[in-house]
């Protein structure tokens, strides 16, 4: 007789409930990952950034099976933030690739025994030739241990794998060193999101590492109606310049007001055409610099519930940047 399939709402609970247990066994190992910063291994961890940061070239990563995978995400995170990287694939190397790593390099090898078979031409090509070497394993006494000039000892963990095999706590506490390397590294760098946004030209990261001035609109595109002029003048500035705005400014070129949709509905009134700008008028708009980031001016931009906002610098508008310039740019 065939035994009686599990419910789906069995299957789902089980489902469940391995889920948990594998995040509670990785949780486990960043948990004793944290603790070992504390004592022993935060020592390993500034002398590994000392090496790191007294080389001219650049920080080759390496590894074998899922510590390659790991290691090729170090080598992308360390280069976007400021530190250039390069992930050389040990089995690679012994047929060339070792072409790649130079005297003014450091490697970082990543083996969670320390007895990756592959590693052992890079590790001695590295002594060869004086590269630094950071090993990052969780045997310190290993061959790979004994061989680095500096080791990222990390504890002992157990597997997410009910059969303790699969590589999931290890590789995760790997990738976890390697990310707190590379912040550790732009902190004391001062990597600014500047500088970040000069690595991150493409995508929708790109676009808020740009600043207002790469998208702004500049001279007669600017809608600017002086104070004192009458409210006729400013709708044809306003409708003209399709913005949704008109700035208003004094005999100095100084910003001292805006008039949008919003105030002409308040405003609303036969005599609006009559008025000048100054009874219509918001005074002290808020404004972007023309250096401020993508990034913070939606922010602003949503927080205000407005689609423009003027660039001033010295107090006087250089430009104007609206929403649809930030969706055009993929920004928003």
């Amino acid at each position: 007789m065939a035994k009686p399939r599990p419910s789906t709402t069995d299957s789902a609970h089980a489902a469940i409930d391995s889920a948990l247990r594998t995040l509670e066994a990785e949780g486990g190992g960043i948990d004793a990952l944290r603790a070992a910063l504390s004592n022993g291994l935060g020592a390993t961890f500034v002398a590994a950034i000392d090496l790191i940061r007294g080389v001219e070239g650049r920080v080759i990563v390496t590894g074998m099976g899922k510590s390659g995978h790991v290691g090729t995400k170090i080598a992308s995170t360390l280069a976007s933030t400021g530190t250039p990287a390069l992930f050389v694939h040990p089995a690679e190397a012994s047929h060339g690739d070792l072409g790649m790593i130079t005297k003014a390099d450091v490697i970082l090898a990543l083996s969670w025994s320390g007895e990756t078979a592959e590693l052992k031409n890079l590790t001695d090509f590295s002594r060869r030739y004086r590269i630094g070497l950071i090993a990052m394993t969780a045997n310190a006494d290993s061959t790979l241990g004994r061989t680095a000039d500096v080791v990222l000892a990390l504890p002992q963990a157990r597997e997410a794998c009910p059969h303790n095999l699969a590589p999931t706590t290890s590789s995760l506490m790997q990738l976890a060193l390697g990310d707190a390397l590379a912040i550790a590294l732009l902190e004391s760098r001062g990597f600014t999101p500047l500088d970040f946004g000069l690595l991150h030209p493409g995508g929708k990261l790109g676009a808020l590492l740009k600043t207002v001035r790469d998208l702004m609109h500049t001279g007669a595109e600017i809608p600017l109606a002086e104070a004192g002029a009458r409210m006729s003048d400013a709708l044809i500035e306003m409708t003209r310049k399709g913005f949704g705005c008109v700035g208003i400014v004094d005999t100095n070129g100084l910003l001292v007001g805006i008039i949008t949709d919003g105030d002409l509905r308040r405003h609303m009134s036969n005599k609006l055409l009559d008025a000048t700008v100054d009874e219509v008028m918001t005074r002290k708009p808020k404004t972007v610099r023309p250096d401020q980031l993508i990034s913070e001016t939606l922010e602003l931009l949503n927080a205000m519930k407005v689609t423009a906002l003027f660039a001033i610098e010295a107090g006087k508008p250089v430009g104007i940047i609206h929403i649809h310039d930030l969706l055009r740019a993929g920004a928003a």
